[in-house]
């Protein structure tokens, strides 16, 4: 059984109990908890959290946990009456003068982060399993930064130096053209995106993406106001020629990349298109937003990672995004913005006006993360354990469901699998849910109508090699109900 379910058979059981018990009486403590239901000192306190939420209980520290007083009438007063349902609707009218339903932009994006049910396998998530993240490094980290003088003191608004001396070093190299002072700290590479689309294009303009790609990246630009225009990619990244044409067309000052395996299609861009774009790039007199999303989960057998786009651009072209989130631990947001001139204070001013800044303490913390030894040691077994998963992905596949794996390369966290012409993405997502295997429809990932129906599928949130192998098994199940 996992933490998460263990969590709401635990408070689930409590909850009965207490129902029980009079106002004032106190819950048995967490030990006896523990070897009343066989869980962990985590799973008790959680499971104590939940009711406090709820208002069942409350919390006195050194006393314990004791049943709260319930809402109840006068003595021998009449019963308070049960509170009506307030008319909500008036709401739609109010926000009818807005651009649209946001829940129709944001749904790609709650799929992604949607968490599975315990016997569903999730082939769906990017972030790693648990069991992948450097949960003892991160606590210790933590309380470190906790006890620095001065940690909770309010932080510059574009991030402690030090802190942006390591990324622009990590980013451009010792000797490269990134400096301290042109890195601007954020909340994680989602919010990073959004600082970036709400400062360098103005609304209703054009963006340049790749087609396909990220989801997110998507629902950032619809929600600034802006219209992405998709660029196809191949193999080697994207089509130069058609990024050519689709700046002339659309006068765009905007184009999102993703040029180290890119999501969904894994794709690197070639060394002889990273200098086309750039110098298509500067030609037209825009900017090319680089979001290096995926640098630290490259596989422990893939070659040598080509420098970022950021790295070799002397004229403040690129605007470069790069985030320790998926390497780390989805409450980690903490990423950076590198650019220059005019382009870094209007990012500047973006994030000051909607955020202020990025906490201090979990600044702190990513600097004596990434200051650690054992860092270091995590991405190589994070980089291993990524390959292993690939690998039975893979193998499965080819015996599972041939024909529907393309081209790959050895880093990232994903697959993008061509299904026959005709097939339902949404139909077979909900069969192979039905089959025990939680994946991602192709169709979200474009930003017009897509040329063939893809299903992207994640090895990173598995539990093991094994699970993998489970997991295309179970998908092969749906495409035999939803396919044939």
């Amino acid at each position: 059984m996992n933490e998460r379910s263990s969590v709401a058979e635990l408070a689930d059981s409590l909850r009965r109990e207490v129902e029980r018990y009079p106002e004032g009486r106190k819950l048995p403590s967490s030990r006896a908890l523990m070897e009343r239901h066989q869980v962990s000192p985590g799973t008790v306190s959680r499971a104590i959290a939940v009711l406090v939420a709820e208002g069942l209980v409350v919390s006195r520290p050194g006393a314990g946990v004791f049943r709260a007083a319930a809402f109840a009438a006068a003595p021998g007063g009449p019963a308070a009456p049960a509170a009506r349902p307030g008319d909500l609707s008036w709401q739609e009218v109010a926000l009818s003068a807005d651009s649209g339903p946001r829940d129709l932009l944001a749904a790609p994006v709650f799929a992604t982060l949607r968490v599975p049910p315990p016997d569903v396998i999730d082939l769906n998530s990017g972030y790693p399993h648990a069991s992948l993240l450097p949960e003892r490094l991160l606590a210790a980290a933590l309380a470190r930064a906790g006890r620095r003088p001065g940690a909770w003191d309010r932080p510059p608004t574009d991030g402690l130096t030090e802190l942006r001396g390591w990324f622009a070093r990590d980013i451009g190299g010792h000797a490269g053209p990134i400096s301290a002072g042109d890195v601007l700290i954020t909340s994680g590479g989602q919010g990073g995106l959004t600082v970036a689309m709400r400062s360098l294009a103005a609304p209703g303009s054009p963006v340049l993406v790749e087609s396909p790609t990220y989801s997110g990246i998507l629902a950032v630009i619809r929600a600034a106001g802006l219209r992405p225009v998709p660029v196809p990619i191949d193999a080697d990244g994207v089509r130069t020629d058609l990024l050519a044409d689709a700046f002339e067309a659309t006068r765009a000052r905007v184009f999102v990349c993703q040029p180290l395996f890119q999501n969904p299609t894994g794709a690197v861009l070639s060394p002889a298109r990273r200098a086309e774009v750039l110098r298509i790039a500067r030609a037209a007199g825009a900017f090319v937003v680089e979001d290096d999303f995926a640098r630290l989960l490259v596989h422990a057998d893939a070659p040598a990672l080509p420098r970022p786009l950021a790295a070799d651009d002397r004229d403040g072209v690129v605007v470069h995004l790069r985030s320790l989130t998926k390497a780390a631990s989805p409450n980690l947001r903490v990423g950076a913005l590198t650019a220059r001139g005019p382009a870094l204070a209007r990012l500047r001013a973006t994030q000051v006006v909607d955020s202020f800044f990025v906490p201090r303490p979990l600044q702190e913390a990513t600097l004596e993360l990434v200051a650690d030894p054992a860092w270091a040691r995590h991405l190589r077994t994070l980089g291993a354990e990524l390959r292993d998963r690939r690998t039975a992905a893979v193998a499965a596949l080819h015996r599972e469901l041939p024909g529907l794996l393309g081209a790959y390369r050895p880093g990232g966290y994903h697959l993008w699998l061509r299904l026959p012409d005709g097939t339902d993405d949404a139909a077979l997502v909900a069969a192979a849910l039905r089959a025990g295997v939680q994946v991602t429809p192709g169709r979200p990932y474009h930003a017009a109508e897509p040329p063939a129906p893809h299903l992207r599928l994640s090895y990173a949130a598995a539990e093991s090699p094994a699970q993998v192998t489970e997991g295309i098994h179970r998908l092969r199940t749906a495409c035999e109900e939803s396919v044939g």
